[in-house]
């Protein structure tokens, strides 16, 4: 499939679009409230171009697998402002190229798919990085009703009027937060609600955040429950109120991945 990442995490799904889109906001807070420093999250890891993924080991960063799927190679990957060398990528065993005739077939059909593939990937760097702590991940399956951070760079708009034309790809990093209204098999689920009902930093992530973290905090420590992935529209459009958001579910994956980084030093 030759189309960018960002066709799925907030430029995609029942919503005839390829733009990127990233963290989203609610439209009566000032945008310097959602903005943060890159010190809330070293193990954040950049993709080329836009996208991320979490360091989650020394040798070892995770993220969506289409967020680097469509690129044509990955050579290197950025944690802590420094470029980290890649060594290898793999692919849960699960993840599916999108055939050509699901792809042209319509949004209904593009969505069923996605919500049927494994869309997580590892990404083994050259050399372990010693100057940043990896991620715990969130195994627990208790993600329902829980408060979750999200955290990205790309793209930003509010839930009132969408994303500005021309908007970056890659910009400040970002976090908002929402609660966790579904956690079945492989996605976590939130909505992006209008005030007076949403959080009071409510957001949801986008395109430009593909791969990117979904915290949730667990005795005090924020571990990585999710990846950002994909929106699910409806009549709406793009990143606004009363979008729903799926995200890769770590706790179903948490097995694999543990097996995978044991398996391949």
């Amino acid at each position: 499939m030759t189309v960018r990442s960002g066709f799925y995490a907030g430029a995609l799904l029942v919503a005839a679009s390829f733009s990127a889109y990233a963290i989203e906001i609610r439209n009566d807070v000032p945008d310097s409230k959602y903005l943060v420093s890159a010190s809330e999250l070293p193990a954040l890891a950049d993709l080329p171009v836009e996208g991320h993924g979490v360091l989650i080991a020394p040798q070892w960063v995770v993220t969506a697998g289409h967020a680097v799927r469509w690129q044509k190679s990955l050579n290197e990957v950025t944690i802590a402002g420094k470029p980290r060398k890649v060594e290898a990528i793999v692919y849960n065993p699960g993840f599916r190229d999108m055939p050509m005739s699901i792809e042209m077939g319509g949004m209904s059909g593009i969505f069923d798919f996605i919500q049927h593939r494994d869309d997580i990937a590892l990404v083994k760097l050259t050399e372990p990085v010693t100057d940043v702590a990896p991620l715990p991940l969130y195994r627990s399956e208790d993600e329902l009703g829980k408060t979750a951070k999200i955290m990205g760079k790309g793209q930003t708009g509010n839930g009132l009027d969408g994303i500005p034309e021309n908007a970056s790809h890659r910009v400040a990093l970002r976090r908002a937060y929402n609660v966790i209204t579904e956690a079945q098999g492989r996605w976590l689920a939130y909505r992006f609600d209008a005030p007076p009902k949403a959080l009071p930093l409510e957001g949801m992530h986008g395109g430009g955040d593909s791969g990117g973290p979904v915290l949730i905090q667990q005795d005090g420590v924020w571990k990585l429950a999710g990846l950002s992935d994909h929106q699910n529209l409806g009549h709406r459009a793009l990143g606004l109120y009363g979008a729903v958001a799926y995200d890769v579910r770590i706790s179903h994956y948490a097995d694999w991945i543990q097996q995978t980084t044991a398996s391949k030093k």
